[in-house]
């Protein structure tokens, strides 16, 4: 048996000012970084092998809390960055909500298949995530190593699509909170035997 552990980063500058953010390199402000030690709290029990990471600073400054005093291999790589948000990068969600309509906003925002100018769908950032999962991180969990991955709100739920097997159509249901961690226990061919959901804000 091995854990797989997923962190959405903690709250960052333009989360608590309701920007679009994507591949912009946003710092946590001050309740992110205190939501991030309350996470490492959450997992400190847990004997984690290693960890992966987007390059983005609000990501590996999760990580960087989470494993204070801990050290162990940890990779950075583009396939876990963040949705690209083409266009509506640096915009208010909530404004662009009141112009479009709560239908046509959760189209953009939670959609499977709805791209956006210059940026990217969920389905794209699937079609980079699970394949990365699949080559680096599955091999490690079928040798019974325990992993931690801090990303972002999208690939996160791009991988959950994979791992829990969420249909298109329901995949806009799930949204993962801010310091949200879930944390499944994996068996040896990969497949989930439990899984828990914590919140670092609750």
């Amino acid at each position: 048996m091995s854990y797989l552990v997923l962190v959405r980063h903690t709250e960052s500058i333009w989360n608590k000012k309701g920007l679009w953010t994507g591949w912009t390199d946003i710092d946590l402000d001050e309740e992110g970084l205190g939501a991030a030690k309350k996470v490492g709290q959450f997992l400190k029990d847990i004997p984690f092998d290693l960890a992966f990471t987007s390059p983005l600073k609000r990501a590996k400054y999760t990580l960087d809390e989470i494993l204070k005093d801990k050290d162990l291999p940890i990779f950075e790589d583009d396939a876990l960055k963040e949705r690209n948000y083409g266009q509506l990068t640096g915009k208010n969600k909530w404004k662009i909500k009141e112009e479009l309509g709560e239908v046509e906003f959760l189209k953009i925002r939670r959609g499977w298949d709805v791209p956006i100018q210059g940026g990217e769908s969920l389905k794209n950032v699937y079609n980079r995530v699970v394949p990365f999962y699949q080559q680096q991180i599955l091999p490690k969990l079928k040798e019974g190593k325990n992993i931690l991955i801090v990303s972002h709100g999208n690939n996160l739920r791009a991988l959950v699509k994979f791992l829990e097997n969420i249909s298109d159509e329901d995949i806009p249901n799930l949204e993962i909170a801010t310091g949200e961690i879930y944390i499944y226990q994996m068996d040896q061919n990969g497949k989930i035997l439990n899984k828990q959901i914590k919140n670092a804000n609750i």
